[in-house]
């Protein structure tokens, strides 16, 4: 398990940015609108906080939290990669590595000799996942991974995620605004709001049965949203 105890985040002025703490026992959704302090926490475990904020983090965990062990799925894929590059230049492993991973997240090997614009947008993502487990991370971190995706292959990350985690033991931190993208993914979800959790526990529970009005909120406006895009 990885025991978040405290995470406080400040900017040069001393205003407090993020206040929090959280567990990942296995799968953890962090829940909230943008500017909630969603990204500042992910960067955090990353040390890719920008000079001007000040981070406390307080955190254990069963394994050492570094680079060899936490993998990252960044928010846009068509941002994420060198556009001049082909894909295969941009792994940090073997040839016989890269084809594997591209197998594991059922991509087809030829795609690894393209640039990143010559395929697509889902393409690009899944191709994103696999060099994340590159070095057989032990903690996914996810930001916000289906945001610029369309509906099907939103859908296809999501599976991808879930088999991912399952499959190799991987703890996951899936950050997100949609809520309707972690329900078959994470078991416990945290609600944030302007950098304080509002309300956390078991995914399920808290959807069905949410205390606060925010979480409600929040439901109600992600399933009408995905009813009306359905």
């Amino acid at each position: 398990m990885i025991n978040l105890k405290s995470l406080r985040i400040v900017d040069e002025k001393q205003k407090m940015l993020v206040d929090i703490s959280l567990s990942i026992k296995t799968s953890t959704a962090l829940i909230g609108e943008s500017g909630s302090g969603k990204s500042l926490t992910i960067k955090s475990l990353l040390n890719l906080l920008p000079e001007n904020l000040t981070c406390e983090l307080d955190i254990s965990s069963d394994f050492a939290l570094n680079s060899d062990t936490i993998g990252f799925v960044p928010q846009n894929p068509f941002t994420s990669l060198s556009p001049l590059t082909r894909i295969k230049n941009q792994f940090f492993c073997s040839e016989e590595r890269q084809k594997e991973l591209f197998k594991l997240v059922g991509l087809d090997s030829t795609l690894l000799d393209r640039f990143p614009s010559e395929i697509s947008g889902g393409q690009l993502q899944r191709a994103i996942i696999a060099m994340s487990l590159s070095n057989n991370p032990k903690l996914l971190l996810l930001d916000e991974p289906t945001t610029a995706l369309d509906t099907t292959s939103k859908e296809i990350i999501i599976d991808l995620v879930k088999q991912i985690s399952t499959k190799f033991d991987i703890k996951v931190l899936f950050v997100t605004h949609d809520i309707s993208s972690i329900v078959e993914i994470c078991d416990d979800i945290v609600i944030i709001k302007n950098g304080q959790v509002i309300e956390n526990g078991n995914t399920l529970k808290i959807l069905h049965s949410p205390t606060h009005s925010y979480t409600k909120e929040l439901i109600e406006s992600n399933f009408k949203y995905r009813q009306k895009r359905a």
